[in-house]
């Protein structure tokens, strides 16, 4: 059994979002007795809560990097009150994205620093940043497990379903709880009103969020400039290879790469949708995504070979479309084990962990 290269530890905060009565739960895993070489925040999917990612959070302090998750508003840890007094859909989640990343800046900023700030966003948690207006200040995104969400571009096992809950289960319970009680029920996860019945509007529209938003989504998708690298799951239930392609389509102006991961890359039978951040995959599948972080970071930030960038835009010219990153085998020389997770959450009922 393999440890920690640092130890590493957390600390709890409150972030007030501007402009709004909304205050987000923080958590913040920082290097220990070592320098830090960037910021990473970990944006989750929806219905799960922040410490379904503590994990893979402490692999990444351990090489450096201070990591932050947080909860979106009306949700998990953030909600305040009853749930079904919450006030929230998915454009106030964008929001929320972009006052965390505006926050760790200004952090940085009162002390002089400028660190490379990069994010990685999990299923919905790379797609928000696209509809932030102004563009996220960070320096790259790595995206796990997302596309679209339309649900004729689903995968198989999701597809399958979609009608039967977009149309039947998740408008009668919603209708009747005036939210959505999943936690309760064993669906998704405990959601604010105004997020499920958004999130059912893009899920029916062939272009998403861009088809139901209009042009004002399109503008946001179209001016972000920092670099894309998605990671999509050949066994994803979720997420088909349409709808990863869909979503980088979005971010037509951000240099970007869409990379294919098996499941005999992690040597496992099986990732789906959420199993990249289980603990199993330290020495398989994180270090892949640490050596996609680690090209963004450099000496002062910049990514490899390319000029520094300000935030939120870049001077590097735009891919043309998603390059196809073959798989490579990476192997890391000193991958942790996971601490003990934490409480059970909301999310808990959609890991593939036994």
């Amino acid at each position: 059994m393999t440890t920690l290269l640092q130890p590493v530890g957390w600390t709890e905060a409150q972030l007030a979002v501007p402009g709004s009565d909304a205050r987000l739960a923080l958590r913040h895993c920082p290097p220990a007795d070592m320098p830090v070489r960037g910021r990473v925040v970990l944006a989750p999917a929806v219905g799960v809560p922040q410490t379904f990612y503590a994990a893979f959070a402490e692999w990444l302090a351990a090489r450096g990097l201070a990591v932050t998750t947080f909860d979106y508003r009306g949700h998990a840890a953030s909600l305040q009150g009853p749930l079904r007094q919450a006030k929230a859909d998915l454009l106030d989640w964008a929001q929320d994205c972009l006052a965390v990343a505006q926050h760790l800046r200004a952090l940085d900023a009162a002390e002089g620093l400028q660190r490379p700030v990069l994010w990685v966003g999990h299923s919905v948690g790379a797609q928000l940043p696209g509809l932030c207006r102004p563009a996220l200040p960070v320096d790259g995104m790595l995206t796990v497990a997302s596309g679209s969400g339309y649900w004729r571009d689903n995968a198989p096992p999701t597809k399958r379903k979609a009608l039967l809950w977009w149309w039947c289960i998740q408008p009668v319970i919603t209708a009747l709880c005036g939210c959505l009680p999943g936690k309760r029920l064993g669906l998704i996860g405990d959601l604010p009103a105004g997020v499920v019945w958004q999130w059912r509007r893009w899920c029916m529209h062939p272009s998403y969020s861009l088809g139901v938003e209009g042009e004002r989504a399109r503008q946001s998708y179209a001016a972000v400039r920092y670099p894309v690298h998605a990671l999509s799951m050949t066994d994803d239930e979720m997420m088909s290879w349409n709808s990863t392609r869909s979503l980088l389509s979005w971010y037509r102006n951000a240099p970007q790469v869409l990379e294919r991961v098996r499941p005999a890359d992690a040597g496992q039978p099986r990732i789906g949708h959420f199993g990249f951040f289980r603990r199993d995959m330290a020495d398989t599948l994180w270090p892949r995504a640490a050596a996609v972080l680690e090209q963004w970071l450099g000496p002062a930030g910049d990514m490899e070979g390319l000029p520094r960038r300000p935030h939120g835009g870049s001077a590097v010219a735009p891919a043309s479309q998603a390059a196809l990153a073959e798989p490579a085998t990476v192997v890391a020389k000193h991958c942790p084990p996971a601490a003990p997770s934490m409480a059970a959450g909301q999310g808990d009922r959609f890991t593939e962990a036994t």
